[in-house]
Order: C-alpha cells, then sequence, then structure tokens
C-alpha cells in the first residue's frame, strides 16, 4: 500500500490452531488467534544502522493498527483460521501506521478473509499560533514534528474503530475535536473509495497455499472415541490422511490440511467414528462373534449389534455357522436400540424376500 512518501508491504498467513499464541497476562492466560506485527526498518526513512528488535514506538503502531482490524475480522466459529499480518515499511514520510491499516484491509481480503468491511485510517494534524488554528488531513513527517497534534482516526464507512492522540498543547475545544472527526471522515471515505478501485470485497477463495481447515461437532463423549487408547485412533488418522487435528473438551474437531481432499478423507473417518446407529437403517457389518443364538456384528467402528438366529434369513436356521461365520461382511438392518443402548439388528430384512413366499414361516423361531 502506497500513499505519498510512505509506502507499507503487508502480508497475512493463514495458520491452524497450533500457532495461535499464548499469552499469560495480568488477568488470566488466554489465547489469540489475531495478531499484527509492525516493523519499521532504518532504510525507510534513509538511515544506514542496524536491524534491532521491536522497540516502543513498533509496538506501539502496531497494537494501533491491530485494534482497528480486529473489529471487522471475523470470529473463530465463523473462519477457524489463525491470522498474522506482519506490516513492513519500506518508505515512509507520514503515518505508516495508516499505512499498516490500509495495507492490512487490503491484504486480508486479498487473502480470502470475509472481512466485514474495509477498514481505512487517516493521520490528522493541528498547527495552532495564538488564536489562528488550522487543521491539517494527511500529515507529513515535518508536519507531525513541528505541528501541535497527532490525531490518528481509522474506521470503515460505517463508523470509527480505532482512534490515537498525541497534543503537544494544553489541550484542545470539543468545535476542534468535532471539525478534526469530520475531516477524518472525509479523507478515510477518499481512501476507502481508492482501495475499492483495488479490490472491492474480500476473495472469495482462499489462496492455493493455504491450509484447508474444516471443522465439526461431535458429542462430549464421542471424543475418547476419536482419540482412541493411548492416542491411537487419532494418531493413526493423521499418519493416514497427512493432517492435523485439534479436538477441544466442547467437542468441536479442527482438521488442517493443505488440500482439501485429505481434510475430507479425515473428516469421513471421524464421521465414521462417531456416527451412532438410526434406527430402520442398513449397515454393511462385519461378523465379530458367533454364538449359538445368533451372531454379534459390527456395524460402526466400535459400534455391534446382535443379529438373532431367527433373523438370519428367511428360512429356518439350525445353526448359526451354516450361515455366517466370523468375518463376514453382511447387511443387516437396525431393528431397535434399547436404552441400555444394546442394538437389535436383522440380516433377514436386509434381504430380499424368498420368490413366491406368502407369508411368514411357521416353522421359523
Amino acid at each position: 500500500f502506497t500513499r505519498g512518501e510512505t509506502q507499507s508491504l503487508a502480508v497475512v498467513t493463514l495458520g491452524t490452531t497450533d500457532d495461535e499464541q499464548r499469552v499469560d497476562a495480568l488477568e488470566g492466560e488466554y489465547m489469540r488467534t489475531f495478531m499484527l506485527h509492525y516493523n519499521f526498518p532504518p532504510f525507510s526513512v534513509g538511515e544506514a544502522r542496524p536491524l534491532r528488535s521491536p522497540g516502543r514506538r513498533e509496538v506501539g503502531h502496531g497494537a494501533l493498527a491491530e485494534r482497528a482490524l480486529v473489529s471487522v475480522v471475523p470470529s473463530k466459529e465463523v473462519f477457524p483460521y489463525t491470522l498474522r499480518i506482519v506490516s513492513d515499511i519500506l518508505e515512509s514520510n507520514g503515518s505508516s501506521s495508516m499505512a499498516t491499516v490500509c495495507g492490512g484491509s487490503l491484504a486480508l481480503m486479498d487473502a480470502g478473509v470475509p472481512i466485514r468491511e474495509a477498514v481505512a485510517g487517516i493521520a490528522m494534524g493541528l498547527i495552532k499560533e495564538g488564536d489562528r488554528v488550522m487543521i491539517l488531513s494527511d500529515i507529513l513527517g515535518l508536519e507531525d514534528h513541528l505541528g501541535d497534534m497527532d490525531f490518528k482516526v481509522c474506521g470503515t464507512k460505517q463508523g470509527v474503530t480505532a482512534l490515537q492522540m498525541d497534543i503537544k498543547i494544553g489541550g484542545i475545544t470539543s468545535a476542534l475535536m468535532q471539525q478534526a472527526l469530520e475531516q477524518a471522515k472525509a479523507g478515510r471515505l477518499h481512501i476507502l473509495s481508492c482501495m475499492e478501485k483495488a479490490l472491492q470485497a474480500p476473495r472469495t477463495t482462499l489462496s492455493a497455499y493455504a491450509p484447508r481447515i474444516f471443522t465439526m461437532k461431535v458429542k462430549q463423549d464421542k471424543i475418547r472415541e476419536i482419540i482412541g487408547p493411548g492416542g491411537k485412533t487419532i494418531r493413526g488418522i493423521i499418519a493416514d490422511c497427512g493432517v492435523k487435528i485439534n479436538v477441544d473438551d466442547s467437542g468441536t474437531v479442527t482438521i488442517a490440511s493443505v488440500d482439501g481432499a485429505s481434510a475430507e478423507k479425515a473428516k469421513d473417518m471421524i464421521s465414521r467414528i462417531t456416527e451412532e446407529v438410526e434406527i430402520g437403517k442398513i449397515y454393511m457389518g462385519t461378523v465379530r462373534k458367533i454364538m449359538d443364538f445368533g451372531a454379534f456384528v459390527e456395524v460402526l467402528p466400535g459400534t455391534d449389534g446382535l443379529v438373532h438366529i431367527s433373523q438370519l434369513a428367511h428360512h429356518r436356521v439350525q445353526a448359526v455357522s451354516d450361515e455366517v461365520k466370523e468375518g463376514d461382511q453382511i447387511l443387516v438392518k437396525v431393528l431397535e436400540v434399547d436404552r441400555q443402548g444394546k442394538i437389535r439388528l436383522s440380516r433377514k430384512e436386509a434381504m430380499p424376500a424368498p420368490t413366491g413366499a406368502g407369508g411368514p414361516d411357521p416353522s421359523a423361531r
């Protein structure tokens, strides 16, 4: 983003929950999913000195730009990515923090982040000599240095999202504040109109290099089934699909992958694990155990039910082993799930009726 002699290179990185920043603050520990870092290298103002760690100025400018943008960033439920903007100032003669706001807004839209509205910022100045007062818009570095006020206003077409004021005089009147805000609004709307010429709205698709993240909700009692004993199940899904999976205590499962196909494969595997049987639905099950009175068939991973000997076939069955053997794949229909969660299955109901059958076999058990 270039405005006058000020230029910001704003880059957005989309990450997963592993990239969230853990903050141990006075009010407690929390995680940040949106970060903005502002860098002001010496060459941007024609100086030749070593690059050092960010100082108070860089931290403050970054915090202002972050506050200006955070109100339009979608929630984690809507857009489950960790966002980081890095603004490198390449040239500076004016408000580089406001260039960061404008460049960061355009970068978010270009990356496909569904922000609510574009955000722009402008720096207002004040020159006061006795009773003579002049409010300046989009001040330069010299006007900032020699002026009596640096008033930064950020916002959308609808309103203001962040303010910052530095003054060198005893104070300003409410009339001057009103005038400054009105001039800032006019300047902000002009900048937003120029930004719209470059990009009117967030792109509808993410970059091909961005990770693909899917979220799904499962019942809390199913979390242990996804993780498995010692994490065996979830590690198997990760190894098989090449994805990252995060399961939180509320039952929200986040799947991140470099491509959509791998994420969909992992999503299908988790859906299969957490799926619950439906009465009346036909499943392809695996015979796990044979008893004298019937066969236990696994219809879903970790979920099995009983096919009674009377439900194995339309004809009378003398022995269960005459019809099925352990390891066989058979179609079964769910007849009932009782209060204890026991599942009653029928192979007979999933089979086509025998030709010429006029009614139930009186010899069936």
